[in-house]
């Protein structure tokens, strides 16, 4: 009889991968950030406003840092529970599970509940993330393929790719925004039953107690600087992820151009992130982190410079294509930087992020309620984006300026 970690030691590196992929694309393409391309429908159906939105955009974000946040205590709670037999991929098909319910759930018009939905998916898909990635990770490099993990980032992209199709199908056919969030619950339905089986129960183990080196004393300068400028890119490239179609459409109206913007932008991440797992690992991670940065912020200029079809094509690859690899990069100079508590400092990075996303959706808001025109909202919002941006890279360059690699041991 064949156990299942015997099972799973069968499994083909490239069957990993893939399966990771479809995880990320379940719960970002679809759990996050189909309420992108939904969002102008529910505009347009009267269901909400902008200020509405924003606020919905808001708690699926405030979801996603308590859930980056519950990681780092997460192992040590479920390793203290001897009874509670909770394997990592456990966790990733729940979170898998719950994903697409809550999708599901923003079908019924009840818009009392969407906050506490759209909270729920942010948790869901910050648990599931960090999980999806450390079991996918760990069992590519025991199998000697590493180099695979650039597959499974490339997961976001793909749901973002669908989410868009779907979005621009369910407007050709004149669906409700209702109708269109009932296609994406039953598409993640779909997405987590084609992984269920990959996903299995590790042979029952609990999942492992994270290394913590807050408990002797806490992260040092240099990984706070490192968090601080990693929350900058989470702000930077909210705004443009979040409101992306209905910039568009304030800017060119009712061009045939604007659903494809959001696919355009799906597509540039999968590029992205195969194009990042090709840059070999002694480089010195924080000049890539550099480049990455101001691509985006290039992309959000772009958006501002160049308010036409092009400038918007544009702006979504150039804000798209380091989307993936930003990540890629920062959770390889974590392991560098923290080889004992990676988990816990990954942990750590993943909530500076989303504090950073957080920002961003009730700025719009605010910025909307003080500008004449909500182009001119926009533009406020877009131009802070850019000067995060920048300053984050400002920080990497003091960073390779103050702690050489030589000094920190890379």
């Amino acid at each position: 009889m064949t156990t299942p970690d015997q099972s799973q030691r069968a499994m083909r590196p490239v069957t990993i991968a893939i399966a990771g992929a479809v995880s990320l694309a379940t719960i970002m393409g679809i759990g996050r950030f189909a309420f992108t391309p939904v969002l102008p429908m529910m505009l347009a159906d009267g269901v909400i406003d902008l200020k509405q939105g924003s606020w919905l955009a808001t708690i699926n974000l405030i979801g996603y840092l308590l859930g980056a946040l519950g990681c780092i205590v997460l192992p040590s709670f479920l390793a203290s529970r001897k009874r509670l037999r909770i394997s990592s991929a456990g966790i990733i098909r729940c979170g898998l599970s719950v994903t697409a319910l809550l999708t599901l759930a923003m079908a019924f018009p009840l818009p009392m509940l969407w906050p506490a939905l759209r909270f729920l998916a942010g948790v869901a898909t910050a648990i599931t993330l960090i999980y999806t990635a450390g079991w996918c990770l760990a069992r590519l490099a025991r199998a000697g393929q590493p180099a695979l993990g650039g597959i499974i980032f490339t997961g976001p992209g793909v749901g973002i790719v669908l989410s868009g199709i779907v979005a621009s199908a369910a407007t050709s056919l004149k669906l409700s925004s209702f109708g269109a969030w009932l296609v994406f619950g039953g598409l993640a339905a779909v997405m987590t039953a084609l992984t269920w089986r990959i996903f299995q129960d590790d042979g029952g183990a609990p999942v492992p107690a994270a290394a913590a080196p807050v408990a002797r004393g806490g992260w040092n300068a240099e990984q706070w600087i490192f968090a601080l400028a990693y929350g900058l890119a989470g702000f930077g490239y909210i705004i443009t992820a979040t409101f992306m179609p209905v910039i568009a459409r304030e800017a060119l109206g009712a061009s045939p151009w604007i659903d494809l913007f959001w696919p355009i932008f799906g597509l540039a991440i999968i590029c992205g992130a195969l194009l990042a797992s090709r840059i070999p690992h002694h480089i010195d991670l924080r000049y890539l982190l550099i480049g990455s940065y101001i691509v985006q912020a290039m992309g959000v200029l772009m958006s501002l410079l160049w308010p036409t079809v092009a400038g918007f094509v544009l702006s979504s690859i150039l804000v798209g294509l380091p989307f993936t690899g930003i990540t890629h990069f920062t959770m390889q100079e974590a392991r560098r930087l923290s080889p004992h508590g990676a988990t816990s400092f990954m942990a750590l990075l993943t909530a500076a992020y989303g504090i950073g996303q957080i920002a961003g959706p009730p700025l719009v808001g605010v910025l909307l309620n003080h500008t004449p025109t909500h182009a001119a909202g926009f533009t406020l919002a877009l131009q802070t984006a850019v000067v995060s941006l920048v300053v984050g890279s400002l920080l990497y360059a003091f960073k390779i300026r103050s702690y050489p690699l030589a000094q920190t041991g890379g």
